[in-house]
């Protein structure tokens, strides 16, 4: 296994020099077409055209200038008050709240074992990996390993270096493939009609104690493409709530006038032209509280203990908020601090799409759904069908082969639907 686990990682080092040989005269040449004062470059998006002019302005992100219970009312109201271990800190630090006091999931402590059995009579038999959240879960903030200070910044001099849309794509270490796949296609950072410029990072934790050590081959691929985020945290499904509250807390840092951002997953495939013109079409009171996707409004937790999703009673016990499906949503960039600041009186939730859900109904912003995200996938008969995707905004799942032809297709003059 080691000496096959090893010929994985030769072959990854090859295929990204390789890739980097390849693609570093077209990253060149790219940037350079993306720097002059006046940029008219007709680019394969049909109706989109690369140019260079004044992008409108959006609501900027603005805090919540009182936290309090009343703030919480709509998530109250769907989240019962219970001897469930995680509805009792969520009532807990609202108790604290409400007595003016800071009740704050951001000081990193992890829970000790004999602290959990008191709280969870049966935590001994959750899964793994679930353990490993519960002994984590106050673990809100994590030390970063790869960096992106200058992704929202422009070197052009047309006085435009505000991101329009930010796609902030939920990747693993060793997804390489996925990831050139998305910056070949959807992905691709570049500035689209009436000066929509669109930016993409890619969002990772540490590979696995056991795992090859992949940091040599992300530090050069972080040098080379500049869109890899990386921070000291363990790859888990469940550690995917901390690895969106660490982007968040990136975003309003370095990206702070993003104007929506797109969450999604490495294996989805978007069509960013027909994104952008959605977006353009909203009205100002829309964009400033966007939250839209493929909407489950009526999930309950799983109880099934083998199911990726599994959830025990006497962890939460309750519904869910409705919520937009993970494989990609978008939100408004206007949201992000709010969304910030009650993440730090909402404990973490294992399931990254349920609670922003639920910190979404904390604001009382309610999901939008749309029939462009397709976080199901549409029939299986129509996924190779080029114009049944020419109108969505969002598929899941595609692999990198697939990405490309949809892309490919979707963009082609010669494309008749």
């Amino acid at each position: 296994m080691r000496c096959i686990q090893a010929f994985g990682a030769v072959v990854l080092l090859l295929t990204l020099f390789k890739i980097f040989i390849s693609t570093l005269h077209l990253v060149t040449t790219y940037s350079h077409k993306d720097q002059p004062k006046s940029l008219s470059l007709q680019v394969h998006d049909n109706d989109v055209t690369t140019q260079s002019s004044e992008q409108e302005s959006f609501t900027q992100p603005r805090p919540v200038d009182v936290l309090n219970v009343s703030l919480f009312e709509g998530l109250t109201q769907t989240i019962p008050q219970n001897a469930a271990y995680w509805n009792r800190l969520l009532y807990s630090a609202l108790r604290i709240l409400d007595q003016s006091k800071l009740a704050d999931w951001s000081n990193c402590r992890e829970t000790n074992q004999e602290r959990l059995q008191t709280n969870v009579h049966d935590v001994a038999s959750y899964p793994v990996l679930l353990q490993d959240f519960l002994k984590g879960m106050n673990c809100s903030t994590s030390p970063v390993l790869i960096n992106q200070p200058d992704k929202c910044s422009s070197s052009q001099e047309d006085g435009n270096n505000q991101a329009f849309l930010l796609f902030a794509i939920k990747s693993t270490p060793g997804n390489f493939e996925g990831r050139q796949a998305v910056r070949e296609t959807w992905g691709k950072e570049r500035v689209y009609q009436r000066g929509l410029r669109v930016r993409t990072v890619f969002l990772l934790g540490n590979s696995p104690p056991d795992g090859i050590d992949l940091s040599p081959m992300l530090s050069l691929e972080a040098k080379h493409f500049r869109d890899v985020l990386q921070w000291d945290f363990q790859e888990s499904f469940f550690n995917l709530t901390l690895k969106g509250n660490m982007f968040l807390q990136w975003t309003l840092k370095e990206c702070p006038r993003v104007s929506f951002v797109f969450s999604g997953d490495d294996d989805v495939f978007v069509n960013t032209p027909a994104l952008l013109r959605y977006l353009k079409s909203l009205q100002a009171s829309q964009a400033s509280h966007l939250y839209v996707g493929h909407v489950i409004s009526t999930a309950s937790p799983i109880r099934t203990p083998n199911n990726k999703y599994y959830i025990p009673l006497s962890f939460y016990d309750g519904p869910y908020p409705a919520y937009a499906g993970g494989g990609g949503f978008v939100i408004s960039g206007a949201l992000l601090q709010s969304l910030y600041s009650v993440s730090r009186f909402i404990p973490f939730f294992p399931i990254d799409d349920v609670y922003t859900g639920m910190c979404a109904k904390a604001l009382g912003v309610s999901p939008e759904a749309h029939p462009g995200f397709q976080t199901f996938d549409v029939k299986e008969p129509d996924r190779g069908n080029v114009c049944v995707h020419k109108d969505l905004i969002m598929v899941h799942q595609r692999s990198p082969v697939q990405m490309k032809r949809l892309w490919k297709g979707i963009n082609s003059p010669l494309l008749t639907c």
